[in-house]
């Protein structure tokens, strides 16, 4: 039997975050953007809350380099490199043209220099050495590019180098360039050590480094995290920002000028701190133990399997609440982690979220012999 219980939901740590929310009835309006192609994007839950043209196919200019940026941060982790580890600079490294560092051939720099050189100043050259030391050759990690793309759901990409130079083919769109986003800032926070740099140097205070992304700044919570610009793909840029505990992705494509292109970035992103709150979810109540039916012990105590966040329109905040269908009994032995029942998180009649709830412990059977014991307790405490 199932016992289900109705309650307005406990809410800890609200974050109220405006969001960009074209998003089901009642969603509030989004801005108005000067580009080609736009979309806004919740960190933590991965939604969209608005978008235009999200999935048109156009050059990304240097914000190819944000998977560049997720593969050498992915190979730091898994130990494949440590930024200490020095890279020797090749010709073909040097070569190239557009944003750079002026590296020369055989020259020596650190992974962590160079992360630095392609978050804080776009250098072409820097992410072509990194892609060589990682890979062997700017090709072979192209070839990585695709595939983690493809990994990644980014069905509208195709990456014809790792720097966003352009070339024939080379093409994502908004929503693509949204979830590599996610998923560096997601998984790999540290990368803010460099995205969130203004003002740096290299080679002991030689050569002077600027932050291409302005709403580093002169934005309230910036976080990074690339900008892109080329004749054809005029101006681009993967704007994320953090303020109370959420953060946002703003991605631009094909803005007519860097100028109009921050202050778009900036009118998705207030939208998204002005409209919409993460908030902890737990349930309204204690959860109550469930009885178990010959089991070693009378009851086990049901949690929840994971906690949870959720994001929410600020306007309908009041109409958040949590149902519990739980379980009355179950028949042992019942295993750590058995499901019990779930909460449900809904908003009005739209439901956001279910969260299993699982057992704490395991119970296992009683054995014939406990049977009979448990008999003559019952008859010795009866006498």
């Amino acid at each position: 039997m199932i016992k289900k219980w109705t309650a307005a939901l406990l809410a800890a740590s609200l974050m109220i975050s405006p969001a960009w929310a074209a998003e089901g009835a009642g969603a509030p309006a989004a801005p108005e953007v000067d580009a080609a192609a736009c979309l806004l994007m919740e960190k933590e839950t991965g939604t969209v809350l608005c978008e235009n043209n999200a999935h048109d196919k156009l050059e990304p200019a240097s914000v190819t380099k944000i998977m560049t940026l997720l593969l050498v941060m992915e190979a730091l982790d898994q130990g494949q490199l440590k930024l200490e580890d020095m890279v020797q600079v090749s010709a073909r490294a040097a070569s190239m043209g557009g944003s750079q560092v002026y590296l020369k051939e055989g020259e020596l720099m650190s992974v962590n220099d160079l992360l630095k050189a392609v978050s804080v100043a776009s250098g072409n050259d820097a992410a072509v050495a990194l892609a060589e030391h990682l890979a062997g050759s700017e090709s072979a990690f192209v070839e990585r590019m695709n595939q983690r793309a493809a990994q990644l759901g980014m069905t509208d990409t195709c990456f014809i180098n790792c720097t966003g130079l352009p070339a024939a083919g080379h093409l994502t769109c908004a929503y693509d360039i949204a979830l590599m986003s996610r998923e560096l800032i997601l998984k790999h926070p540290s990368i803010r050590n460099y995205t969130t740099i203004w003002m740096d140097t290299l080679r002991d205070g030689a050569f002077q480094l600027s932050n291409t992304n302005k709403l580093i700044r002169f934005y309230e919570g910036a976080t990074g995290l690339k900008t892109g610009s080329t004749a054809s793909a005029q101006f681009c840029i993967s704007a994320t920002a953090e303020r109370d505990g959420m953060e946002l992705i703003a991605v631009i494509m094909k803005s007519p000028s860097g100028d109009i292109r921050s202050e778009g970035a900036k009118a998705l992103l207030n939208y998204g701190f002005a409209n919409y709150t993460l908030m902890d979810v737990y349930p309204g109540q204690a959860l109550p133990p469930v009885e178990v039916l010959l089991g070693e012990q009378s009851q086990v105590q049901p949690v929840l399997s994971q906690t949870s966040r959720i994001l929410v329109e600020k306007s309908r905040l009041n109409q958040v609440e949590s149902r519990l269908d739980l379980c009355e009994n179950v028949e042992a032995p019942v295993e750590a982690g058995q499901k019990l029942g779930e909460m449900v998180i809904t908003v009005g009649d739209e439901t956001l979220q279910t969260i299993p709830i699982v057992a704490g412990q395991e119970v296992a059977r009683v054995t014939v012999g406990g049977i009979f014991a448990r008999l003559l307790r019952s008859l010795f405490m009866a006498g």
